[in-house]
């Protein structure tokens, strides 16, 4: 087995790990921590967090780990070899008993994807990519080949704060004007793969995501045919200011309507 295919086998591994213990709690009247006015966390967030880590360290003792929770590392290593962490991406869904969200963790070399795994116990779903594909339990995937934006269905992934009203509501608008429909999920790494799956057509932000909400995510998207860029069309990386993902077909599209949440077309000289 090389390194990247026992990267492979360990991010999926950990994910089921924490993604278990998250669930065992699941629905039950586990205590809500509020971090601010409108992100949450529970023990179950630490103590998926802790298996997770625990997983990976068994067979990569001496790599990075980049982690929403605690204590752990915030950015991605530029160089050498990391994994990325999410025990409960959707956690606001997780403490309204709603089944959206996933366990995430991906493994990164020199600021790239490798591998790559997204589980959703209360789905029964699980996503993974490596080098040569994305699959969903097992089975290969691929985006869309919606060309027609009438046709699209657009979601959103990142959460505006109080303070960025107007651009929520200027990213809404761009998609209903422009595409067939929208979704919101609340959970951008259950999100991103049903893009790589073909269940929505793209997802745009003005905002710079978090890593441990998107690496994955994105490594799936490519993995399955799709296209990631920053709200300039540039590739996308996990430092980069806004995100755009499509399958590939729309994107300009798409990259017209991100381009609108900052400058929408009333406020065009």
């Amino acid at each position: 087995m090389t390194d990247a295919d026992e990267r492979v086998v360990v991010a999926e591994r950990a994910a089921r790990a924490g993604g278990r213990v998250a669930h065992e709690h699941f629905r039950s009247d586990i205590p809500v921590e509020t971090k601010d006015e409108t992100d949450v966390v529970t023990e179950a967030d630490r103590a998926a967090q802790r298996v997770v880590i625990e997983s990976i360290r068994e067979s990569f003792p001496d790599d990075a780990i980049v982690g929403e929770e605690e204590d752990a590392r915030k950015t991605v290593p530029e160089t050498g070899a990391a994994w990325v962490i999410d025990p409960i991406d959707g956690t606001s869904n997780y403490v309204r008993d709603i089944p959206i969200w996933g366990t995430v963790v991906a493994a990164v070399v020199d600021g790239e994807p490798v591998a790559a795994a997204t589980v959703c116990p209360a789905l029964d779903d699980v996503y993974t990519a490596d080098a040569d594909g994305a699959y969903r339990n097992g089975d290969p995937i691929a985006v869309s080949d919606v060309a027609d934006p009438r046709r699209t269905t657009v979601g959103l992934t990142l959460w505006w704060g109080f303070d960025a009203r107007d651009e929520y509501a200027n990213a809404c608008e761009a998609i209903v004007r422009r595409f067939h429909d929208m979704r919101r999920l609340g959970a951008a790494q259950v999100v991103l793969p049903t893009i790589a799956a073909g269940g929505l057509e793209g997802t745009l932000a003005n905002l710079r995501a978090a890593p441990w909400d998107s690496v994955a995510g994105v490594f799936m998207i490519r993995q399955a045919g799709g296209r990631v860029t920053d709200l300039e069309g540039n590739r996308w990386r996990h430092d980069s200011p806004g995100i755009v993902a499509s399958n590939g077909h729309l994107h300009d599209e798409m990259l017209a309507a991100a381009r609108a949440i900052e400058n929408p077309p009333g406020d065009r000289d």
